[in-house]
């Protein structure tokens, strides 16, 4: 089982605790750091000291980690265009040596687009928009070096764009496509995704999602794409701790009203989590993402490092 940890630096972090974080995973032997893209907390906590943009740090920690790799869980389409947006992630890419992965949505979260000014139209109109940065950020790092890049799309228009710079990783680095919904989701990560992932909830959910994704796979031609096949993953809201009490500690803000879907976390001991990863296996999970709530929490981090990695199987 590969396992990464998430996070939400929305919730109140600086730069300075996410390296902090970042490292620290990277010594405990994690696969992967993955943050949240959102520029506002869900909840009505002050979270402090404000956001931080995802890519703007994502490409400072590829300088200042080494091993472990980094990416959106995800990336909303309405904040970048797909051509800058490309650009972006081919350098960070160039910067860390080849350990980026984008993580990418439609976006949902209405109050952060109000409060930020970012243009939010409806539903199908953003899944449009995905659909077809999808193609535009596939295609452009797909151009081989010396040709150019055009797209004519409804929303998207590209002409003779030089399709650069180049990522480290070929066809380029990994793409993230994930969600529960029921149609547009599954269908675009069968044509466009190397990983589709089923977001915090149960394993009962994510076994039927999973089975919606294998369907569109099934529809979907993917050959001369070059794309990866296609890695089934889950993420799981972790509170764990060394006695009950410490646990509840951790899950106190799982009860706080939030503009997040319900969720279906692990609260209790090391042994649950595993139990969990084991049944997440079981259905055809090949990555966890653990979502730790607390950047500052050091020690939540440090007793999965201790003991939960070391007893799965598998590469970390």
């Amino acid at each position: 089982m590969r396992v990464a940890v998430f996070t939400e630096p929305h919730r109140g972090a600086s730069y300075d605790d996410q390296l902090r974080f970042a490292r620290l995973a990277e010594d405990g032997g994690f696969e992967g750091f993955l943050r949240a893209d959102h520029y506002q907390a869900m909840g009505d906590e002050e979270a402090l000291p404000g956001p931080t943009d995802a890519w703007l740090t994502l490409a400072a920690l590829a300088r200042e980690t080494s091993r472990i790799r980094l990416g959106t869980l995800v990336t909303s389409a309405t904040f970048r265009p797909p051509g800058p947006l490309a650009v972006m992630v081919a350098q960070v890419d160039q910067m860390s040596g080849g350990r980026v992965e984008l993580g990418i949505g439609a976006g949902w979260y209405a109050r952060e687009h109000i409060s930020y000014g970012i243009p939010f139209p409806g539903t199908s109109e953003r899944f449009d928009r995905l659909a077809e940065q999808l193609e535009v950020i596939t295609g452009l790092w797909d151009t081989p070096s010396g040709k150019t890049f055009s797209y004519t799309g409804d929303h998207y228009q590209l002409a003779d764009c030089p399709a650069l710079p180049k990522p480290v990783q070929t066809p380029g680095p990994p793409v993230i496509v994930g969600g529960r919904g029921p149609k547009r989701t599954p269908e675009l990560a069968a044509r466009h995704a190397d990983e589709f992932n089923v977001p915090f909830t149960s394993v009962e959910q994510t076994a039927e999602a999973y089975e919606r994704v294998r369907e569109a796979s099934d529809r979907v031609d993917r050959t001369g794409t070059g794309r990866r096949p296609l890695v089934l993953s889950a993420g799981i809201v972790v509170a764990i701790g060394r006695t009950d009490a410490e646990a509840r500690r951790r899950a106190a803000p799982l009860h706080v009203k939030s503009a997040l879907p319900p969720e279906d976390p692990v609260v209790g001991s090391p042994e649950q989590l595993i139990d969990r990863i084991g049944e997440f296996a079981a259905i055809g999970t090949e990555r966890v993402h653990l979502r730790l709530i607390d950047l500052a929490d050091l020690d939540h981090l440090e007793l999965i490092a201790a003991e939960v990695l070391p007893r799965l199987d598998g590469p970390r």
